[in-house]
């Protein structure tokens, strides 16, 4: 192994350092070694939460962990995934600011498959559950791979039955590779790490928090060429994967139901705004009759980060250098009290768009804030 491949690793997972921090120290300094040479005040500007982030790096906090990945990796069908690897998926670089590691465990050739995301209710009706199986079924026959969330509802629905399709199915999780949540999925991540993909941007051991699912549903709605919503109710955090669809120029697709089912109000508002209204699994694969599912997507060449960072790095970082990501205090701070529209956070806070609606989603889901009319938000609080 290379000192800058061990450099990158221990960059990427030191604490408090995310993928913009990452991003922006890569751009200023060209590589991760360049960043572990240089003093506090030289990478300070660079960093989201300077005081924390700084006392980790300088500490070499993530040492252990590093040593811990690279025996993780080293067992059959685990591997770690960084953004100058060949294969490491272009998608994801679009629209926002990709993770620095990806934990893959299983057919890492999937997560360059053409994909469908279908993500929904942890508490769906045994109608919805068995819709989404036998749509996982039918799409994964039919040459696309389906990404979800792995959470219980119609996300592992959607697993179990694309795992019994032609190509299968990746899940995105919320907590560190070796974690199984919910626990009730144990057999299930067997099944997925021997014939699918597990994926994770968490170092091993993360345990399952709050703040860790909008960050996964980032990654769902980045590499689905559709997000298919499938009983989602007004509060879902399926919402906000199908919005982040919606921000990287993907489908996004719902199911309608009863006008009096609680679970599905979420859905009918994506109707309502614009999604595709689908009932079968027919009405997602005429989207796409006249394109090749199973092509790939590939990122840049492999290069030598320490040989040509602004090639390798450009396309893959961010195009602004002023992009933080602000706590939610200061978001709640720059909402103000009257409703406010997306638009006008992201540049009052010079925020990504999948950053801030990662946040709203948090906030909203805690009762801070609430949806209203125009795609608007207001605070609660």
């Amino acid at each position: 192994m290379s000192n800058h491949l061990y450099d990158y690793l221990l960059l990427s997972l030191t604490p408090h350092i995310g993928p913009i921090s990452f991003a922006a120290l890569m751009k200023h300094f060209g590589s991760a070694s360049a960043v572990l040479s240089a003093s506090a005040d030289e990478i300070r500007p660079c960093l989201e939460r300077p005081e924390a982030a700084l006392s980790a790096l300088l500490s070499r906090q993530a040492e252990s962990t590093v040593e811990a990945s690279l025996k993780w990796a080293e067992q059959d069908d685990c591997r770690l995934m960084i953004l100058t690897d060949e294969d490491y998926p272009l998608l994801l670089a679009e629209g926002m600011s990709p993770p620095p590691i990806l934990f893959l465990r299983g057919n890492a050739q999937l997560i360059n498959q053409a994909m469908i995301a279908i993500v929904g209710s942890r508490h769906a009706t045994p109608q919805a559950l068995q819709t989404a199986e036998q749509w996982g079924y039918e799409i994964a026959e039919s040459g696309f791979t389906i990404v979800s969330g792995f959470a219980d509802g119609i996300d592992s629905a959607a697993h179990r039955g694309a795992l019994r399709g032609e190509n299968s199915t990746i899940g995105i999780l919320g907590t560190g590779i070796d974690r199984v949540y919910p626990a009730k999925n144990r057999e299930l991540a067997h099944q997925m790490a021997e014939k699918g993909l597990l994926v994770s941007e968490f170092p091993l051991g993360t345990a399952p928090q709050a703040a860790h699912f909008p960050r996964r549903n980032r990654i769902i709605a980045a590499l689905g060429r559709a997000t298919v919503v499938i009983e989602a109710a007004e509060k879902s955090g399926s919402l906000i994967t199908a919005r982040l669809a919606n921000e990287f120029g993907r489908d996004v697709m719902a199911v309608p139901g009863s006008i009096y089912n609680p679970q599905v109000k979420g859905c009918h508002r994506l109707i309502r705004d614009g999604a595709k209204l689908v009932t079968n699994a027919a009405d997602i694969l005429e989207e796409y009759q006249q394109t090749t599912p199973t092509q790939t997507f590939f990122s840049l060449p492999a290069q030598s980060l320490q040989k040509q960072p602004e090639k390798t790095l450009s396309s893959i970082t961010l195009t602004e250098q002023n992009v933080y990501n602000a706590e939610p205090c200061d978001l709640l701070t720059a909402m103000g009290f009257d409703a406010v529209h997306p638009d006008e956070l992201v540049q009052k806070l010079h925020m990504h768009p999948a950053d801030l609606y990662e946040q709203l989603l948090t906030l909203e889901l805690a009762g801070q804030i609430a949806s209203v009319a125009g795609g608007r938000y207001q605070r609660m609080i």
